[in-house]
């Protein structure tokens, strides 16, 4: 009596004898499939044309997506090199949060910027990005330790941004390289809903907020430098 085969077994034994379809070339032919893309008969030799097309097109569009994420961190690498120029040119420390604050807008084309720094030296102490600091702004500053993004919940320090309608936002706090503590607040924020949202990546973010610290710290009080 001849033993009835599994499907493991004969797929095994075709595994393990890969010339088996070179010495029975007829069964190439012979051989019907079922097709999952039309539902007809094929042939063994159609099924495998099909199989590899279902590869070539998965592989296009990972390459695709690949090209298009490249050419997205080119564009985005681009502007923030043009946000850093515009700072290593200024000279004047004061005038430093001002710079940042416009290029960082109009490098990257955000409708609204603006910040705020706190334990700043005295000389420093009347100007524009010194007021307006509450209490609970610096304890929510304190608390964020990675940036925030996404809808714009009343939060007390959009209202820097002056702006009549603030949908979405981002919001990340500056620290003193090395040490971490906290001395500012920057904030961005869009009219629309879906330009910063809670599921976008933070990692850039916290490549403009490390920048943003250095470039800034200057003009902290120097017993906390």
């Amino acid at each position: 009596m001849t033993a009835t085969l599994d499907s493991s077994t004969v797929a095994q034994y075709l595994s393990e004898h890969p010339d088996f379809f070179a010495e029975h070339t007829s069964l190439l032919g012979e051989v019907k499939l079922s097709s999952p893309l039309t539902g007809r008969t094929i042939s063994l030799q159609e099924r495998q044309m099909e199989v590899m097309r279902d590869k070539y097109k998965a592989l296009e569009l990972r390459m695709s997506k690949l090209s298009r994420v490249a050419e997205e961190n080119g564009a985005i690498a681009s502007k923030f090199h043009g946000w850093n120029q515009a700072m290593l040119q200024v000279r004047d420390d004061a005038a430093m949060p001002r710079v940042l604050v416009d290029a960082l807008q109009s490098n990257f084309g955000v409708p609204h910027v603006s910040l705020r720094l706190w334990q700043l030296a005295p000389e420093y102490a009347d100007a524009w990005y010194s007021q307006n600091i509450t209490a609970d702004v610096r304890m929510f500053a304190n608390g964020l330790q990675t940036p925030y993004c996404g809808s714009n919940h009343d939060f007390e320090a959009v209202q820097w941004l002056q702006a009549d309608k603030v949908e979405s936002t981002v919001m990340i706090a500056l620290r003193t390289p090395g040490t971490g503590d906290t001395f500012g607040l920057l904030v961005l924020g869009s009219p629309d809903s879906e330009r910063f949202t809670s599921s976008m990546g933070t990692d850039f973010l916290v490549h403009i907020g490390a920048t943003a610290s250095a470039a800034l710290h200057a003009l902290v009080a120097a017993r906390l430098h």
